[in-house]
Formats: structure tokens, C-alpha cells, sequence
């Protein structure tokens, strides 16, 4: 979810965020991942930009990844190879603060290949960062704030006074998801208009992912319960097979109206039925069993 958010904003605030990262307020088009072969290492995690001369990528982390110095070395590479002119800037974005080690890493090494990439642990960075650019502002309660919930009312009034709804809706949801990080949802919903959050488009992809994964779980019980009825009418129909065969071995062929009752029988009442025969010698000690069976 966050990652979704993080995308989102970077997408539509290219020069926002370039003028973070790059320092240049130079406007970004998004680089599918499939240019550089990454389909296989994690493809849907990356955010990829590019302009003229720069290549741009992200990753916004949540919580601390060991194989991030990895990733970055080989994403390095792989650019390099695709566009070997133009100048890369990798940074790993940590949003939720810790102390692991992990996200003290900015370097890659292993045999005699070395690669730096740079990082931004934003509960480290200056609150007034965020509140320069719109498409930062939802950024600014993960920042190095002492008081989080006066932040985000800060960040509430400053998209009030942006000029477009749409602008104000989507900058409003991405920072009620990301303030989810640090406070409490009560909070937030006190300081955040709900009504413009739920006009995002953010929101709404949101919800309608949120559906469809319902929906998923609700088709995936739906197959495991006919996977275990087919199971069990498959065990069913063999023990029923395997009873039958057996009592017209003991007792010669079975009538068909008895036949139709040991049918009916359920699983346990054949396995009952299935240690019975081993002592009947006539239709008749069937016959009286299935009479005397409390579950019949």
C-alpha cells in the first residue's frame, strides 16, 4: 500500500521530487522496468524515472531490507547497460523509523565491485522539507517532528489552501495512508477531511484494490472447500466401492435396494459397515445390520 502511495505521488510530482533527490526541478516520465530485463528481481517495487540526461530510481521501504545494497548494485548495472550516458541517482527511502542497522547501508561490495547509493531515513530529515513542494506534503509527519499530530494539521491547512479539489483529495489520502505509520487512525481522522480523502483517485484504487483481493480470498475458500468435497466424495465413492466388492465376496451379490441404502451411508457409517462384514456369512447378517445401525 504504501509503496502504491509512494508511486503515485512520485509519478504525478516528478519535479517535486527531483528537486529533493536531484536537486533540480526537472520533470521525469516514468521507465517501465521491463527496458532493463527486472521483471524477474521484484519489478513491481521499483520507481523508475528518467529525463534527458537522468535516470531516477526509487524505493520507498517501509521496513529494513537486506538485500537492498544488492538490489541497488545490480538496478545500477542494469540502467548502465541500458543507458550508459545518462547520470543514475539511486535512493532508498526508509519511512517508518528504527534502529537497524540496515538502513545505515549505502554501499554495495563484494569481491572488488563497489557501489554507493544514497539514502534518506526521513524521520531524520527537517519537517519544512516537505512543506516546500505539494507533492511532498504527505511525507512531512514522518519527518523529524516532535510533535506529529501538529504536523499533520499543518500539512490538513496547507492542501486546504491548494487550488484544484483533485489536487486537495489526493494529496489529502496519500497523507492519511502514510500518517497510518506514526498515529493513530482516530487521530488522523480528526485532523484529515474523510469526505476529500474519499474523493482521490488514490482512494479509490485503494478501495477497488482492496474488493478485488476480497473477492480473490472469497473465490480461493470457494475452490479449497470444492477441492475438499471433491476429496472427500472421491474417499467417499472409494470406500463405498471397496465395501460393496467386499460383501459380494462375503455374502454373494447385493440386491439392489440394499445396494441403494449402503449408498446412502456416510464415510463413518462404511468404515462401520466395512469392519461389520468381516464377520457376516449371509445377506440376512447385512440385512440385520443395516436395520440395527443407529445411523442408518
Amino acid at each position: 500500500m504504501f509503496d502504491n502511495v509512494s508511486k503515485f505521488l512520485i509519478e504525478q510530482y516528478s519535479p517535486d521530487f527531483a528537486t529533493w533527490l536531484i536537486g533540480e526541478p526537472i520533470a521525469l516520465t516514468e521507465l517501465s522496468p521491463s527496458e532493463l530485463s527486472l521483471e524477474p528481481i521484484r519489478a513491481d517495487a521499483l520507481i523508475l524515472l528518467q529525463s534527458a540526461d537522468v535516470v531516477l530510481h526509487c524505493e520507498f521501504q517501509t521496513n529494513p531490507d537486506s538485500t537492498m545494497p544488492f538490489r541497488m548494485a545490480d538496478y545500477a548495472l542494469r540502467v548502465f547497460r541500458r543507458f550508459p550516458r545518462k547520470r543514475l541517482v539511486q535512493v532508498v527511502i526508509y519511512l517508518r523509523p528504527t534502529d537497524s542497522e540496515i538502513v545505515q547501508q549505502t554501499s554495495f561490495i563484494a569481491n572488488r565491485l563497489r557501489h554507493e547509493f544514497e539514502v534518506v531515513r526521513l524521520w531524520e530529515q527537517p519537517t519544512e522539507i516537505f512543506f516546500q513542494r505539494p507533492g511532498l506534503l504527505p511525507y512531512a509527519v514522518l519527518s523529524q517532528a516532535s510533535d506529529r499530530t501538529a504536523v499533520l494539521r499543518q500539512v490538513a491547512a496547507t492542501i486546504d489552501a491548494l487550488p484544484t479539489r483533485q489536487q486537495q483529495s489526493n494529496l489529502s489520502a496519500a497523507s492519511g495512508i502514510l500518517a497510518g505509520l506514526v498515529l493513530d487512525k482516530q487521530v488522523i481522522r480528526r485532523v484529515l477531511r474523510r469526505e476529500l480523502m474519499q474523493e482521490s483517485v488514490i482512494y479509490q484504487e485503494l478501495r477497488e484494490e482492496a474488493r478485488e483481493e476480497a473477492l480473490q480470498q472469497v473465490r480461493e475458500e470457494m475452490r479449497q472447500k470444492l477441492r475438499e468435497e471433491i476429496r472427500q466424495e472421491e474417499r467417499l465413492e472409494g470406500e463405498r466401492s471397496l465395501v460393496l466388492r467386499q460383501l459380494t465376496r462375503k455374502v454373494g451379490e447385493i440386491p439392489t435396494p440394499t445396494k441403494a441404502q449402503i449408498q446412502a451411508l456416510t464415510l463413518t457409517q462404511l468404515e462401520d459397515l466395512g469392519e461389520a462384514l468381516l464377520n457376516f456369512a449371509t445377506l440376512a447378517d447385512l440385512s440385520q445390520w443395516l436395520e440395527r445401525s443407529p445411523k442408518f
